[in-house]
C-alpha cells in the first residue's frame, strides 16, 4: 500500500522554527514570530517578515512570539503558525494530510504536550507525533543512542536548557530549566538600563550578545555602540558598552545553565558517569554557540564539552530522522 502523505518534522523553537520534509531535509528555517491584527486576529506575517515588525508595529497589529520557554504561550497563534508552515511545505490544496512530528522539551507537562499535539492536528495534520527535544537533538547530532553506553546531550535554545543522559534509545535522567538565549537578551537589556539609564529593544540586545557577548572575559576587550531611549529624558541616545560589561550582565544566567547540567551529572548511575567522562558532553541548540559557553561548562564540570556539528539544526534533523525511521523510535514517541 502506498503512503501518499508527506511526512514533516517541525522543531518549534522559542526563537526559531525549522521544518524538515522527509526525503528532502530542512526546507524552512524562520524566526518563531507571528504578526496578527488586534480586531479580527488575522495572521499578517510569519517568520522573518514578522520579526522585522517586532517593536515597530502600529496599534492595530501585534507582533509576538507564540512560544515561551519552549511551550505554547498562545494556542491560536501557534496553530496559525503551524498551518502556515504546512501550507508552505505541502501546498495550500492538500489532497493527503501530512504526518507531522513536533518536538517538545523533556520537562513539559502532559497538558502542555497535549496542547502541542492538538494544535498540530487542528493545523491540518493527519497524525501528530511528539518526540522529546534532547532525544531529537541526540539523533540529529549523530550520537549512537541505541547502544548500551551512556551519552550526554545539552540542548540550549532560546527558551530552555535541556540536559539529558541517553542510553539504549531512551532518556535515563534529564533536567530542564526555562533559561536560554532569551533570558541572556533580557539580562543585557536590564543591565544596560541599570548602568547606563538606556532602554534598548530585544533585537538590539540580541545584536550585543552575538557581536561582543562572551561567558568568560576575553583577552582583548571588544566594544560596541548601543542605541536606544534615555530612561530619564525619553530621547534617543547612543552609549558604548564593552564585552566585559556583557560578561558581567549574563553571569547569573550562565551559572543557571551550568547548575542545570550539574543537576543531571549528580543523578546518574556510576556506570553511566564513567561513559560520559570518556566521551564528554555534546552541546546543541542556538545558544550553545554563545561565545566560550563550552569552555565555561568544561571548566565548571571537569567534563569535556564540545559543540555538535550544525548545533542549530540538530533538533530539526533528529525530528525528521525519527519520523523517517518510526519503527526504530516507536518507544520514544507519543502519538495522537
Amino acid at each position: 500500500m502506498f503512503n501518499f502523505s508527506k511526512r514533516v518534522g517541525i522543531d518549534l523553537g522559542t526563537a526559531n522554527s525549522l521544518v524538515y520534509l522527509a526525503g528532502e531535509g530542512i526546507v524552512l528555517n524562520e524566526p518563531t514570530v507571528v504578526a496578527v491584527t488586534t480586531d479580527d486576529h488575522r495572521v499578517l506575517a510569519v517568520g522573518n517578515e514578522a520579526k522585522e515588525m517586532l517593536g515597530r508595529t502600529p496599534g492595530n497589529i501585534i507582533a509576538s512570539r507564540p512560544m515561551r520557554d519552549g511551550v505554547i504561550a498562545d494556542y491560536v497563534i501557534t496553530e496559525a503558525m503551524i498551518r502556515y508552515f504546512l501550507d508552505k511545505v505541502c501546498g495550500h490544496s492538500r489532497l493527503f494530510k501530512p504526518e507531522v512530528m513536533v518536538c517538545a522539551p523533556a520537562g513539559v507537562t502532559s497538558v502542555e504536550k497535549r496542547a502541542i499535539l492538538d494544535a498540530t492536528l487542528s493545523a491540518g495534520a493527519k497524525t501528530a507525533f511528539l518526540i522529546d527535544e534532547p532525544l531529537a537533538a541526540a539523533i540529529g547530532a549523530k550520537i549512537p543512542i541505541a547502544n548500551a553506553s551512556g551519552n550526554m546531550i545539552v540542548d540550549i535554545g532560546g527558551g530552555t536548557t535541556e540536559a539529558a543522559v541517553i542510553c539504549l534509545g531512551g532518556v535515563v535522567v534529564h533536567n530542564s530549566v526555562r533559561v536560554g538565549g532569551n533570558k541572556i537578551d533580557e539580562a543585557i537589556q536590564s543591565f544596560v538600563r541599570k548602568k547606563h539609564n538606556l532602554i534598548i529593544g530585544e533585537r538590539m540586545a540580541e545584536d550585543v550578545k552575538i557581536k561582543i557577548g562572551s561567558t568568560l572575559k576575553l583577552k582583548e576587550e571588544e566594544k560596541m555602540e548601543v542605541r536606544g531611549r534615555d530612561a530619564f529624558s525619553g530621547l534617543p541616545k547612543t552609549v558604548e558598552i564593552s564585552s566585559i560589561e556583557v560578561t558581567e550582565a549574563v553571569y547569573d544566567i550562565t551559572q543557571k545553565i551550568v547548575s542545570a547540567v550539574k543537576g543531571v551529572l549528580e543523578q546518574i548511575p556510576p556506570e553511566l558517569a564513567s561513559d560520559i567522562i570518556d566521551k564528554g558532553i555534546v552541546m546543541s541548540g542556538g545558544t550553545s554557540c554563545f561565545r566560550n559557553l563550552d569552555k565555561l561548562l568544561t571548566d565548571s564540570l571537569g567534563v569535556p564539552c564540545a559543540l555538535a556539528e550544525n548545533p542549530l539544526l540538530c533538533v530539526a534533523l533528529g525530528t525528521g530522522m525519527a519520523l523517517e525511521n518510526l519503527d526504530l523510535y516507536k518507544r520514544s514517541v507519543s502519538k495522537r
